[in-house]
């Protein structure tokens, strides 16, 4: 019996550019809004605006975007021939390495500073671990930390959605499998649309949450809304009728575009919007599949610096949250009175000059984490959780599958 084994599809370079673009958006949003900077610097960010001041909602985009790369890759081309267990080991391969050295180094780094407290070179209160404890460490570890079982965020914070969207892909394995099992693709769909409609049903009217903002409370079940639409925009792109033009094409998609940056920038007054951002990111995300040759963005998108940003996304997401923190320790060090000296030149400088320098180094850090943490790491996980031949996927049923 021949081994059919799965590979994963090329990247489609617009979707992990905006990926890239999100992320970064995302660490710009906290760089404007942690509460030590909005203490210590006089004046705001000469970039303050409110579409990054809500850009917490992009990690929503992440997710959608997940769903239509996991259809892609998964669902599309390869239903019938589907490994549970092989699909987990490149998930997990793809997002444990290094969640779990950022989960170290934030460790690392909690240590030196009670050892600083300590003896008494640093001051801070309390001394010891608060949200950041063992229990928490654990859960971390398994990944379980936004699954209900704590009520806070803890250690690396932005790991909160690798949580619930690892649980996300078990989740889908599972309707494949059930879909596969029923010889159905028709049924894989309505399992989605079902399962992510019955969600945002349940955080509106059940939880009756004024905002799409969930994380440790029922964190999971925005990432159903969106990852399951994101996997329906894909069926729903290839069943569009003839393409317009490039030039319609274009307007379509740019369209969507200032859609998106709209919604996201409404947010901030308006957060009953946000229950719309999944549907609007799914759009705009699908005119890029459905429309690759349109004569504006796709080409703005394939931009050399955008790609980079693009291929590092998951390592920018993943360690701004410790540069931030240290970027605070800093600012705190440098005192009110140097930073009310410099603001006097030219108001908003330290607070501009603040994120500018932390981007910086997010994205020097995350460079080094992609080349030599997140490739090798998945490279090494791949290769232990997928050197048994229970990994291997078995060929499709002979049976014709009903669409």
């Amino acid at each position: 019996m021949t081994e059919m084994v799965h590979r994963e599809k090329a990247h489609v370079l617009p979707l992990d550019s905006i990926r890239g673009i999100a992320a970064t958006s995302v660490v710009i949003h906290h760089l404007l809004l942690m509460p030590t900077f909005l203490a210590a610097f006089p004046h705001n960010a000469w970039i303050n605006c409110s579409f990054f001041r809500s850009s917490w909602l992009l990690v929503d985009l992440f997710f959608v975007l997940s769903g239509i790369v996991m259809s892609l890759s998964y669902v599309e081309s390869d239903f019938g021939r589907f490994s549970l267990r092989e699909f987990m080991a490149r998930r997990l391969a793809r997002v444990y390495p290094l969640h779990i050295v950022m989960l170290m180094a934030n460790l690392l780094f909690r240590l030196l500073r009670i050892g600083l407290v300590m003896a008494g070179v640093v001051v801070a209160a309390p001394a010891a671990f608060e949200v950041n404890n063992a229990y928490s460490f654990g859960l971390n570890v398994l990944l379980l930390h936004s699954m209900g079982f704590i009520d806070y965020l803890s250690w690396n914070a932005p790991s909160w959605s690798i949580s619930v969207e690892f649980y996300t892909y078990l989740v889908f394995g599972l309707i494949v499998l059930l879909a596969q099992r029923m010889r159905s693709l028709l049924w894989f769909y309505v399992l989605c649309g079902a399962l992510a409609i019955s969600s945002l049903v349940f955080i509106i009217f059940v939880l009756d949450k004024r905002s799409l903002g969930l994380q440790t409370d029922f964190g999971i079940l925005r990432c159903f809304v969106s990852f399951f639409l994101g996997v329906l925009t894909v069926r729903i792109v290839d069943r569009l009728p003839a393409k317009p033009g490039p030039a319609v094409q274009g307007v379509l998609q740019f369209a969507a575009m200032i859609a998106s940056i709209a919604l996201v920038s409404v947010a901030e007054t308006n957060p009953a919007a946000t229950f719309l951002a999944p549907v609007t990111f799914a759009i705009f995300l699908g005119s890029l599949l459905a429309f690759p040759d349109a004569l504006l963005v796709p080409r703005m998108l394939v931009a050399g610096p955008l790609v980079w940003l693009g291929k590092r996304s998951y390592s920018i997401y993943m360690v701004h949250a410790l540069v931030v923190l240290l970027a605070e320790y800093f600012v705190r060090a440098v005192g009110a009175g140097r930073i009310a000296a410099l603001d006097s030149v030219w108001a908003g400088l330290p607070a501009t000059l603040n994120l500018v320098v932390s981007l910086a180094a997010v994205l020097a850090v995350s460079h080094f984490t992609y080349l030599y943490i997140e490739i090798p790491g998945g490279r090494f996980m791949r290769n232990v959780l997928g050197s048994r031949r229970d990994f291997a996927r078995s060929p499709a049923p002979s049976a014709r599958l009903t669409n």
